[in-house]
């Protein structure tokens, strides 16, 4: 068995760090300073985690199963990501969000027109689906160093950033 993970610090804790050794597990890191963890798993646990309804203790491992079938089966299909411009990850994924973005429109089109005394500035649209999904800012433009917190080195650069490009053509798993 291995287990993989950055260099955070609750994995390289000294009780934590040793463990897995005397249970026979392998650890594997990221390279230092790298981003290359996946953010839509660390976004998802968070969401898991803060999730109402989710139990201090589940009773057993088929208990645990449970509930994270049904926890995932709705963040995937019904939670709405404002990052995605609040669509389900299934929408996007499928290639369904632009449909449905046309749908909603119509619908805010309905209420303004039943309504026009609520919208005096202009008429509501739905958020736009954007061109790419990132965890953090592009990189600095070419030719200039942006400093760490961590130093002035050149070397201590900020970690590169996750740019992930949001096609409903292509099918991702």
């Amino acid at each position: 068995m291995t287990i993989h993970s950055d260099h955070g610090s609750p994995m390289a804790a000294t009780n934590v760090a040793t463990l897995p050794a005397g249970l026979g597990v392998i650890k594997s890191h990221s390279r230092p300073k790298m981003s290359n963890n996946n953010p839509y798993s660390e976004s998802r646990c968070k969401t898991l985690k803060y999730r109402h309804g989710f139990p201090d203790r589940f009773g057993c491992i088929e208990d645990a199963h449970a509930w994270c079938e049904s926890f995932f089966d709705l963040y995937n299909l019904a939670h709405r990501h404002f990052g995605i411009a609040l669509h389900a990850p299934f929408d996007v994924h499928f290639g369904l969000a632009e449909q449905l973005r046309e749908m909603r429109a119509d619908v805010l089109a309905d209420v303004c027109r039943r309504h026009p005394e609520q919208f005096v500035r202009k008429a509501p649209a739905p958020p736009k689906l954007p061109d790419t999904v990132r965890t953090s800012n592009p990189p600095a433009p070419t030719g200039t160093i942006k400093r760490s917190r961590h130093g002035n080195s050149p070397n201590c650069l900020p970690r590169s950033r996750w740019q992930v490009p949001v096609r409903s053509d292509q099918h991702r798993s």
